[in-house]
């Protein structure tokens, strides 16, 4: 018969309590252990968090503030890196204790372990309570205090219009560019963006500078000193200039930036203005780029706005064959609409504008020959050279309800406006949604969003001009390319995200640097 070894379990008394128990290297029964061991020493059991009423964030020392939810899991997180001492145990589990959210109290259940007496595991569950304490975060400080600003960058441009702060206005919409900004204000003659810090603000300049071409002047005032320490506070001006010229406008080089552009013009026409300044010969379709510190070096005006343009009508067009880029030459046949009954004077004229027109359409253009043009380079060219007498600017489309709209910063007014003020307002309004209905690229940097019923208003649209014998324009607003109207919680999230698609708060919480004086 076989033996059949059968392997006991060793008992021996706890060394403390004399109870029986399986052997264990401490010699102990659990109890004893417990008695004799606290692995939750040196871990607090009552901790401060900080909490924003005016954002409902919670501070993640040193200076970062958090959005989180009531018994959220990013709450939980933000909980425990607040626990010392955790690092020299290990964390096996962790939850909510529930308690009543008027309490201002936070309770986490923790599960640990830690090895104890010679390789014995301890595990023990115990709570920590975080005593939530109002404390206002750094962006609900500077809201409710409007003038703790320490740099502004004031943005003008002198021209009869506010386009390029509407677009100015999308870009930073889209971009987030103006969540550090702790005012914006109005101006009459432009927009004064208020900052926190110096960087914000020099931030802010070079973000604009690379969608228009402008010049930037920095000045700075002395606010207080510390001689002890030889420190100064300062407050800083960046003083920013937008180039006082527009897409479409009619300009007149100077011999000197002619020779810089390889002796185009002189008279050319702006067709885009970005970080810098397209222009094209409307008879050559030669075109050219002029950057921002050509033109300040050699300032030139616009010879003719949108005010001086004129309706025309398009009696025929032929087309040279000449093509570049989106532009292809024309010779065409025009005939200014005030005059349809009265005379018949039209015009035979080359524009750079051929793929636009058919016989019967409507353009916009300048009559030069007519106009009252008071530019000295411009009089003496006209007086050596034969000058366009009319120059196409564009093509003009029907005007049928929108069914995009886009979204306004709020913005600190500036004087009252009056009743003329508010009128040219919605006529630039206007001329800015029908630039970027005409304008792809344009519409490629902004962002468009979806009326309410915008797909009924889409189809009536093609209806109209189905009923008029309109071709579709290859310039319409699809559908597919809007945005979807955000809701009012999204908003307020998005207002205190830390984490922005271009503007981080990596400076937010910085404090105001101070300058050393000089000897």
């Amino acid at each position: 018969m076989e033996f059949t070894p059968v392997h006991s379990v060793s008992h021996i008394l706890c060394c403390l309590c004399g109870v029986v128990i399986p052997s264990n290297p401490s010699n102990m029964c659990v109890n004893c252990i417990r008695s004799q061991v606290d692995i939750t020493e040196g871990i607090p059991k009552q901790l401060i968090i900080q909490w924003c009423r005016g954002c409902n964030r919670y501070l993640q020392p040193p200076n970062h503030w958090a959005m989180c939810e009531l018994e959220s899991r990013e709450l939980l997180t933000l909980c425990i890196k607040r626990i010392k001492g955790l690092n020299q145990v290990k964390l096996v589990d962790a939850g909510w204790v529930w308690t009543e959210p008027h309490s201002r109290r936070l309770k986490v259940k923790l599960t640990i372990q830690k090895e104890v007496f010679s390789s014995a595991i301890l595990q023990q569950v115990f709570i920590v309570e975080f005593v939530v304490q109002g404390q206002q975060c750094n962006k609900c400080q500077k809201f409710e205090a409007k003038d703790t600003w320490n740099s502004v960058v004031q943005l003008r441009q002198k021209v009869d219009h506010k386009r390029t702060f509407l677009f100015l206005e999308q870009i930073i919409l889209k971009h987030n560019a103006h969540s550090q900004t702790l005012n914006i204000r109005e101006r009459t003659d432009g927009l004064d963006f208020y900052f926190s810090n110096k960087n914000q603000g020099l931030k802010f300049v070079e973000f604009i500078s690379s969608f228009v071409p402008l010049k930037s002047k920095r000045s700075e005032q002395l606010i207080s000193t510390d001689e002890q320490n030889n420190n100064a506070n300062y407050k800083h001006s960046f003083s920013v200039e937008i180039v006082p010229l527009s897409k479409d406008d009619l300009v007149c080089l100077s011999p000197k930036v002619m020779h810089a552009l390889g002796g185009m013009g002189p008279v050319v026409l702006i067709y885009k203005v970005s970080n810098l300044i397209h222009v094209i010969d409307p008879n050559t379709l030669q075109m050219g780029e002029i950057s921002p510190l050509l033109f300040w070096n050699h300032p030139f005006r616009a010879l003719a706005t949108h005010k001086q343009l004129v309706e025309l009508v398009v009696l025929d067009v032929t087309l040279t064959g000449e093509r570049r880029g989106k532009f292809a030459l024309a010779d065409i046949q025009v005939a200014r609409s005030s005059d349809f009954g009265r005379n018949d004077t039209t015009f035979f004229i080359r524009t750079h504008l051929g793929h636009l027109f058919n016989a019967g359409d409507l353009a916009l253009g300048f009559d030069v020959s007519t106009a009252n043009m008071n530019d000295n380079e411009f009089a003496n060219i006209k007086s050596k050279q034969t000058v366009p007498e009319i120059i196409l600017v564009k093509k003009t489309y029907l005007n049928l309800q929108r069914h995009w709209h886009t979204k306004r910063i709020d913005m600190e007014k500036g004087e009252p406006q009056k009743k003329n003020d508010i009128e040219a307002a919605e006529r630039d309004q206007e001329m800015f949604y029908q630039e970027i209905e005409n304008d792809p690229e344009m519409r490629s940097k902004i962002n468009l969003y979806k009326k309410e019923g915008a797909a009924e208003i889409y189809a009536a649209r093609k209806k109209q001009r189905e009923e008029l014998g309109e071709s579709d324009d290859e310039n319409e607003v699809d559908l597919e390319d809007l945005l979807d109207e955000m809701t009012l919680n999204d908003q307020d999230n998005e207002e205190f995200d830390d984490e922005g698609e271009d503007w981080d708060d990596e400076d937010d919480d910085e404090e105001d640097e101070d300058m050393d004086m000089e000897d």
